[in-house]
């Protein structure tokens, strides 16, 4: 059964934060709190924690998973930008957006798009996802808490433990939320191109 852990929204409690850090690097899935709704993680590079998010989630390989990252740091690791692309990040991170850029070959390719080595960047804007991420000191790999064969993401804690609580190693609890998808914007071609309208204002990457 999946451990349980409750943590202030705004001012996440490092011990319990510290403990699920121990649970994702031993292996485990967990289930989060973000900006835009609930999200599944898992340790990036750990192979056997990733299939198990595919086969949870019925994903296939042109799924794009999400690297979810605490600030721009560790940007030059794992993608390919320009100075432009940059400055771009920067004005609009953190926040409601997955970016879509070209992966480094440091990216395992079992992250990667099948053919277009291409990968989805996120720093959110949420106080336990970030105080996550800081402990953990690496991306985490990521993607909406979607199940299969239903509309929406889970947005419950309790549903989320009733229905995934034995398939899953943790869930952060910090009250519910309302979900909202990320605005993905495609940043590989010369424009950015707006894939899917959501939470984070698209209008500054529409071009006429």
């Amino acid at each position: 059964m999946a451990q349980f852990f409750s943590v202030h929204p705004d001012n996440p409690q490092s011990r319990i934060i510290r403990e699920a850090v121990i649970v994702i690097k031993a292996g485990g899935i967990i289930a989060y709190p973000t900006d835009s709704g609930y999200a599944l993680g898992c340790q990036l590079g750990n192979k056997h924690a990733l299939e198990r998010i595919q086969q949870l989630r019925h994903l296939d390989k042109t799924h794009n998973m999400t690297l979810v990252c605490r600030d721009l740091s560790e940007l030059s690791t794992y993608a390919k930008v320009d100075n432009i692309t940059f400055r771009l990040l920067k004005s609009f991170t953190p926040g409601a957006y997955t970016f879509i850029l070209n992966a480094t070959r440091e990216v395992p390719r079992l992250l990667l798009h099948p053919k277009k080595r291409t990968l989805g960047l996120r720093i959110p804007n949420h106080a336990v996802c970030l105080a996550l991420l800081e402990h953990l000191e690496k991306p985490l790999l990521s993607t909406t808490l979607l199940l299969p064969e239903t509309e929406f993401p889970l947005a419950e804690p309790e549903a989320i433990r009733d229905l995934l609580g034995n398939q899953i190693d943790l869930i952060i609890e910090s009250g519910s939320c309302e979900y909202q998808p990320t605005t993905i914007v495609d940043l590989t071609g010369e424009y950015p191109v707006v894939v899917r309208e959501g939470k984070g204002d698209p209008k500054p990457f529409i071009h006429d």
